[in-house]
């Protein structure tokens, strides 16, 4: 990939760029951030490290749209973060206004562009995006169930003492609390999670996958999370720019999948060069439906405060 813009250069889009560059995912790097110098500050931090992480991507920062010609990928961070107590749901309306703005951006000068939504709460905003554009479903899609997934591995990992790198975790449903871990589909080197977790471990993972991010929010104060959110970020944008193909799960646009339509919500979903290839369609049992339907059902009471 040539061309890639993230738009918002605050912890975790300054980060996720850090990362994009260090691992030379596409030739060219540019940072937006409507503060003045933020996004070149950032962009020149990063820059001056190349010499000794060895990459050749170019970045570069500054506050006019018009740097987001030609991107190829474009990814929103920017936005009102929560603070203490605050739910996702609670910056949906400072939020909304500010993706309007930028999806218009991107729209004048990125109409090829594909579009990576991560502002909370990310559920609503990808399908107010979607709306926005009048683009096809798969162009556009959110950063969530990557982050959850990865939260929840880490959780498996400190209970049941196994290597992290043996892990896989998957989680679906909306990004907030009432998100499913699917421990059922999770696995440790191929064998089922469950082998290893008994029922009070797995609720114990799957509450603190819930609130991973209020977790970290409560214990850091002054900054919610950034760290695990641009790593994220970077291994969708990993498997856009080499076309990888991966199964991974993504806040998607579904239109008949698990029997929901003109809605957005985290699934997996193949994921390469063009965006949202395919959603995947599990095999649900009972209470795992019941739940993503709750989930589904909190998406659609926050879409009608828009």
């Amino acid at each position: 990939m040539n061309k890639i813009s993230i738009i918002g250069a605050g912890r975790v889009g300054e980060t996720a760029a850090y990362i994009i560059a260090q691992q030379e995912m596409c030739s060219e790097v540019v940072l937006l951030d409507i503060r003045e110098g933020a996004a070149a500050g950032a962009a020149l931090d990063i820059s001056q490290s190349a010499s000794y992480f060895g990459f050749d991507t170019r970045v570069t920062g500054g506050t006019d749209p018009a740097l987001l010609k030609d991107s190829e990928l474009v990814v929103i961070t920017a936005g009102s973060p929560r603070k203490p107590g605050m739910s996702r749901s609670d910056v949906l309306d400072i939020n909304r206004a500010v993706i309007d703005t930028l999806v218009d951006d991107v729209l004048k000068y990125a109409p090829d562009s594909l579009l990576l939504l991560v502002t909370n709460p990310v559920d609503v905003l990808t399908w107010h995006a979607w709306k926005r554009t009048g683009w096809e479903r798969g162009r556009i899609f959110g950063q969530a169930g990557v982050l959850d997934a990865s939260r929840m591995a880490a959780f498996m990992a400190e209970e049941t003492g196994l290597s992290i790198k043996d892990i896989h975790a998957l989680v679906i449903g909306g990004h907030g609390d009432s998100m499913v871990p699917l421990t059922r589909f999770s696995t440790i080197n191929g064998a089922p999670a469950t082998a290893f977790l008994d029922a009070a471990s797995i609720e114990r993972i799957n509450e603190r996958t819930r609130h991973g991010g209020a977790e970290v929010l409560a214990l850091r104060q002054i900054s919610s999370a950034y760290n695990g959110p641009a790593a994220a970020i970077a291994t969708m944008v990993d498997a856009i720019c080499y076309n990888r193909r991966r199964v991974l799960p993504c806040v998607c646009n579904l239109d008949g999948e698990y029997g929901q339509t003109d809605i957005t919500g985290g699934v997996p979903a193949i994921i390469g060069r063009n965006g949202i290839e395919k959603v995947v369609e599990l095999p649900l049992d009972d209470a795992e439906r019941s739940g993503f339907q709750a989930s589904i059902d909190s998406i659609r009471a926050d879409l009608k405060q828009l």
